[in-house]
């Protein structure tokens, strides 16, 4: 168990995802259950898990990597998008808890990113005869077609989604906690 194999941890970052294109009406129980297991109920797990420790020490960061889909729930993979809206919930209520512990707890909002599970994903649906050519290519249709108001006109870049963590997880963002930190490419339309 993760746990005991890093019985102490400082910073948290809470990045497990499982992502599937399904339509709505298609996607099975099985489906939605693992999806919460995995977004969501990791994360819970692993804050009540560590927390403790870090109140005792009156320093932490927790992070939890959800998803501008949070905001704007992607019509080609809804259950995702649901789940990222329960992280923000959880971080929130997790931040007020912890309020004034020297505990931060703030999530993450990336855009589509060239993690692995995403770009497995363009390989099978877009990198074929008659569509993409390559990965970038694959990306640019993809935010063409699901995300037309991305001002980056392409996925992020993991180092670009961590340059934001590192923030977070610093010193430095002490006064930042129970916020959703954008880093989206433009793809959400709201300053908000």
């Amino acid at each position: 168990m993760l746990v005991d194999a890093a019985p102490d941890v400082d910073i948290l970052v809470i990045n497990a995802a499982h992502m599937t294109m399904i339509p709505m009406l298609e996607i099975t129980d099985e489906e939605w259950m693992q999806t919460f297991a995995v977004n969501v109920f990791s994360g819970i797990r692993l804050s009540r898990a560590y927390v403790p420790k870090m109140v005792a020490n009156r320093w932490g960061r927790i992070i939890f990597i959800s998803s501008e889909s949070a905001l704007q729930t992607p019509i080609e993979m809804a259950h995702y998008g649901v789940s990222k809206t329960a992280e923000l919930a959880i971080s929130r209520g997790l931040a007020t808890t912890l309020a004034g512990t020297g505990v931060t707890v703030n999530a993450v909002l990336p855009g589509p990113t060239t993690s692995e599970i995403f770009t497995g994903m363009l390989q099978d649906v877009y990198v074929s005869p008659g569509r993409a050519q390559d990965l970038a290519e694959a990306g640019r249709q993809y935010i063409a077609e699901f995300r037309p108001n991305s001002l980056l006109g392409r996925p992020a870049t993991p180092h670009e989604v961590a340059n934001m963590v590192v923030y977070v997880a610093s010193h430095q963002a002490a006064a930042t906690s129970g916020a959703a930190m954008r880093v989206d490419g433009g793809v959400l339309p709201t300053i908000a």
